[in-house]
């Protein structure tokens, strides 16, 4: 049996096993199957390759004399979870093919085995990683065209940042920590890395400061039939639900103390033990937590564990207030009244004079979720805002005035005061720079 036939370059096999006239013959038969095969006796040296070889497949003996099979599967989903793991083993360690199996193990194979069965299971388990890694490729694609501009608008530099910065870090296992003001879109975020990851599990929301604190830790880790007042009967917690999809933490800074290691040790070990159970069960989760606060001074104060903010601070995202990126303002507002229009079977209404410069105006506290209800409001004929701050009627002059002041006061407040920074970024001269200021009662500090 050969593969088939197809202009896709050869599977690259990784082959562990220490006899040495049984590793001869399964890299013989693979590479006159027409596999690239690398092959080694010991794991150590094997693990060593993944970096830069590039393998599509991992074929490992279960016992091996530096480390067993399951420590060489735990090792390849760590370096890439996506890596096919196949193992070799005899009819006494059956079980423990089972085992690497439900721990993530792509299939195994009984010695003494034929041929055909090996070659068709290397070919059936290339096959899958390429279509995996080919699927993954259109959807960045897609979210490079309009697919996650759509669901993260927004054309400031710091919205083409984010959502580069998404699609680069999604496909990867790390865990990331969002950051950023409430309404600034933080769960968006969590859901946009878990899409265009290709994990194949679930996305799973859980806010921290919504859950009372003697519910928490059964919420988040589960729980073995008596294992307190009340546990009728066995159940699954969110972490381990989350299995080989995204657990995204809300508020992460409401988490209580002692939940806080615990947490740490899922993320260190990838395994979670349910309440009131003996063993561990091994988890594939990608978490994404959030907070609406700094955590390094809640950390000065005792209130975060140093430990786990680093750990989850491995890839930190920092969302960026909407009064901080005003020219994203009008085109999310008629995204929203779109939205809400399709929502409330309303026509899209037409812009009320003076509300483009009160949208402008307005310093949204409550960011983009704010932004989205005033769009609400206004298809469904109410004040969009309380208090619009540029009066209905005023001259083209006196609005572009209007507007010129607030730009120069944005330009200020981000470039913190830096005088040159901002007549690079307004390209004005620092003549012009003082005499406008000037005009519009600002100072430079």
């Amino acid at each position: 049996m050969t593969p088939d036939p197809t202009s896709a370059p050869a599977a690259r096999v990784l082959l562990i096993e220490d006899d040495e006239h049984f590793r001869e013959g399964v890299l013989g038969t693979l590479r006159l199957a027409g596999f690239e095969v690398q092959a080694f006796g010991r794991a150590g040296a094997a693990l060593r390759t993944l970096p830069a070889a590039a393998h599509e497949l991992v074929l490992t003996d279960l016992r091996l004399p530096d480390m067993d099979g399951l420590e060489v599967l735990a090792q390849c989903r760590a370096f890439d979870p996506e890596l096919p793991v196949a193992v070799m083993t005899g009819h006494a360690d059956i079980d423990t093919a089972v085992r690497a199996i439900r721990e993530g193990a792509y299939d195994f194979v009984e010695k003494p085995f034929g041929r055909d069965r090996l070659v068709t299971l290397v070919q059936r388990a290339v096959r899958q990683l390429r279509l995996a890694r080919e699927n993954r490729g259109l959807r960045s694609t897609l979210a490079a065209g309009t697919g996650l501009a759509e669901v993260l608008c927004g054309d400031s530099a710091a919205m083409r940042a984010l959502r580069e910065l998404i699609l680069r870090i999604a496909p990867t296992p790390v865990d990331v920590l969002v950051c950023g003001e409430t309404g600034t879109g933080k769960e968006l975020v969590a859901r946009a890395l878990h899409d265009f990851s290709g994990r194949r599990g679930p996305f799973v929301a859980i806010n921290c400061a919504a859950l009372p604190e003697a519910l928490i830790e059964s919420e988040l880790f589960g729980h073995e039939s008596g294992a307190f007042t009340g546990a009728a009967r066995s159940r699954t917690g969110r972490i381990e639900h989350a299995h080989q999809g995204t657990l995204f933490l809300d508020e992460i800074e409401a988490m209580p103390a002692a939940l806080q290691a615990k947490l740490l040790r899922v993320l260190q070990e990838r395994e979670v033990q349910r309440l009131g159970a003996n063993q561990a069960t091994p988890v594939d989760v990608r978490v994404v937590a959030a907070s609406n606060d700094d955590l390094e001074p809640l950390i000065a104060q005792g209130r975060f564990r140093a430990d786990l903010y680093y750990r989850l601070n491995v890839v930190n995202l920092r969302l960026v207030p909407l009064r901080d990126r005003r020219e994203d303002v009008a085109g999310l507002f008629e995204h929203f009244i779109r939205g809400a229009a399709l929502r409330f079977s309303r026509p899209v209404p037409e812009m009320a004079p003076g509300l483009p410069e009160a949208l402008l105006a307005h310093a949204w506290p409550g960011n983009v979720r704010e932004l989205k209800s005033a769009a609400e409001r206004h298809v469904l004929g109410l004040p969009a805002l309380p208090a619009a701050p540029v009066e209905a009627g005023r001259s083209l002059q006196a609005t572009l005035e209007a507007l010129e002041g607030l730009l120069l006061e944005d330009a200020l407040r981000r470039c913190k005061g830096k005088v040159e920074a901002v007549c690079q970024e307004l390209d004005l001269s620092p003549a012009t720079f003082y005499r406008k200021l000037k005009a519009h009662g600002l100072r430079d500090s």
